[in-house]
């Protein structure tokens, strides 16, 4: 049997297979309006298509928690009963194949309120359906983005509600599984990392002010959302500077508290949070910090970073570096990826009714 499609079971949720879908932001709900923020039939199509091909688990993209916590005005969001209607379709479609749906939470912190990306995705001014970021200091992220507001204490406990408040409908909506994105410079992860977080307060300063956001907004959603459901933690495992930010040695540690506050999994990716910084690319770039994150703390991890080749998933799981693999660019390539690997390892993978000829 295929180590990469071996089910795998977490609380009481068990997913089929280790072919996981990462948050993919799509860029593409109305941005204003009744419908801003909705899912509609481009998503559903969209998700529809990569359930159908085999995949196990779909993170639903970086949700919005707030309308100003969009990293786009065209980002989807769940702060309204509306999205939560037009999500349950996408749920419902998902788990009648076999695939667990879950939802990624999102702030976007000071990289909020940016153009779609094949416009450019520069910063967007409020006459141009953009609006002020808001970050743990008034530091803009590069010399393109504004000067972010930085939050009062209020503010930071109304975010931290946002969550809770996002976790209950995502609830209603009917996903399996919630992810909280601490990762990419987007707002959590903007607190943890010393190069963007100025503060002085009990929000900054040592890393234990640092992570007190990031535990306040997991205990809010742990508190809300049902024992038999996991919850996972997107983070950036590096800022990829050589001093003054956020480290893998940081990652090692804090994989350990979030697992004592109830997360499930840690979602490992790196980078996002420093402008100009090289990044080393390469197949499995990023495996690495997972693996040390596995090796060294109590939680689960996934594993992402230009996996396309299916020997390559197989072994990255088999070997014990990883519990899970998550596809993101080569699923947008090729929907059916899972159907394609399993038949190339021996494995099994749902294959919907109507395509049984395929197999």
């Amino acid at each position: 049997m295929s180590a990469l499609f071996e089910p795998y079971t977490l609380r009481d949720v068990t997913i089929p297979n280790r072919v996981w879908m990462p948050p993919m932001c799509q860029y593409s709900a109305e941005p204003e309006g009744s419908a801003a923020g909705v899912p509609h039939d481009w998503h559903f199509a969209h998700y529809a298509a990569r359930a159908t091909g085999g995949t196990g688990l779909i993170i639903v993209e970086a949700t919005a928690v707030s309308p100003e916590g969009r990293i786009s005005p065209y980002d989807l969001g769940i702060w309204n009963d509306t999205q939560v209607e037009a999500f349950r379709r996408i749920t419902r479609f998902l788990k009648s194949h076999v695939t667990v749906p879950a939802i990624q939470l999102g702030h976007g912190g000071r990289k909020a309120s940016t153009d779609q990306p094949w416009k450019g995705g520069a910063p967007l001014g409020p006459d141009e359906l953009g609006w002020q970021p808001v970050a743990p200091s008034a530091v803009a992220f590069d010399d393109r983005h504004p000067v972010p507001d930085e939050l009062s204490t209020d503010r930071i406990q109304q975010v931290v509600g946002q969550f809770a408040d996002a976790a209950r409908r995502a609830l209603a909506a009917g996903f399996e599984i919630a992810e909280i994105h601490g990762a990419h410079g987007y707002l959590i992860n903007e607190f943890l990392s010393p190069h963007s977080n100025h503060r002085t307060d009990a929000y900054g300063g040592s890393y234990e002010n640092r992570v007190r956001f990031a535990l306040e907004v997991v205990d809010a959603v742990r508190a809300v959302w049902p024992e038999d459901k996991p919850l996972f933690f997107r983070i950036s495992a590096t800022d990829w500077l050589e001093d003054g930010g956020w480290s893998a040695d940081d990652t090692v540690r804090f994989a350990a508290e979030l697992h004592a506050h109830g997360v499930d999994l840690l979602d490992v990716s790196t980078g996002g949070n420093a402008s100009g910084v090289t990044i080393p690319t390469g197949p499995g770039y990023q495996v690495p910090f997972a693996a040390r994150v596995k090796a060294e703390s109590p939680l689960p991890v996934a594993a992402v970073g230009l996996i396309t080749d299916a020997e390559h998933a197989e072994k990255i799981v088999a070997n014990g570096e990883a519990d899970a693999v998550l596809l993101g660019r080569e699923l947008l390539r090729n929907p059916s990826w899972a159907r394609h690997a399993a038949r190339e390892l021996g494995g099994l993978a749902h294959v919907p009714d109507q395509y049984h000829r395929s197999v």
